[in-house]
């Protein structure tokens, strides 16, 4: 029949479209795979912190107590509030107890309870590195704990050191931890005996030069 003739059989049209529809699925797989690999890759939580080292000193959240992290490197550089850059150290911010912890936000005031002051080193440099802890000002009386962390942060973030000292009074100064470190940035010594770093009379005088600009 002429009919037969000019259209082909059912069942080659559903071949033809079979054939078709999979290779439409295989272009989408393809194109999706190719979507997928030329999207940047979204890491979340991931912080590269710009510093090799990292030195934290934390005491109680609340507590009114005035304390200082003071650390020095193979070269004598110091770094401590009155000196925030020094060498390859640095201060991220003076934390001065319940001082300064409030501000005030659309008539509403905002308090953040957090002791905390951090050292980052931004770079190695071979020597000995003191850290040390200063009871700046003292708000009432009886011992402050404060929480001593090191961290190293490259090529993976390890913890060096962890410790508790307990400071009496303000001006008590106690070295938390010292360690050396060779031109690689490995630790190769430690140890816990006292260096003094801000000498007793220059403390007096710099906390009396404090109290009269603040008077």
């Amino acid at each position: 029949m002429i009919g037969a003739k000019l259209f082909a059989p059912a069942e080659d049209q559903n071949a033809f479209t079979d054939i078709l529809f999979n290779a439409l699925l295989g272009f989408a797989f393809m194109f999706s795979i190719a979507f997928m690999l030329i999207r940047p890759e979204i890491i979340q939580g991931k912080v590269n912190p710009k510093a090799e080292f990292m030195i934290t000193a934390a005491w109680p959240d609340g507590h009114e107590d005035d304390i200082d992290l003071i650390v020095e490197d193979g070269e004598g550089n110091l770094v401590w509030f009155d000196a925030r850059e020094s060498g390859l150290m640095h201060l991220d911010r003076d934390d001065r107890g319940f001082l300064g912890d409030s501000i005030t936000v659309a008539g509403r005031t905002i308090n953040n309870p957090l002791n905390q002051e951090t050292v980052t080193l931004r770079g190695i440099a071979a020597g000995e590195y003191v850290v040390n802890l200063l009871h700046y000002k003292a708000q009432g009386s009886g011992t402050v704990p404060v929480k001593v962390k090191v961290e190293k942060l490259n090529p993976q973030v390890s913890v060096i050191f962890a410790g508790t000292t307990q400071l009496n009074g303000a001006g008590d100064e106690q070295t938390s931890i010292r360690f050396r470190l060779d031109a690689a940035g490995n630790v190769v010594e430690m140890a816990t005996r006292d260096k003094l770093l801000i000498r007793a009379e220059s403390f007096e005088a710099k906390r009396n030069s404090d109290a009269g600009d603040s008077q």
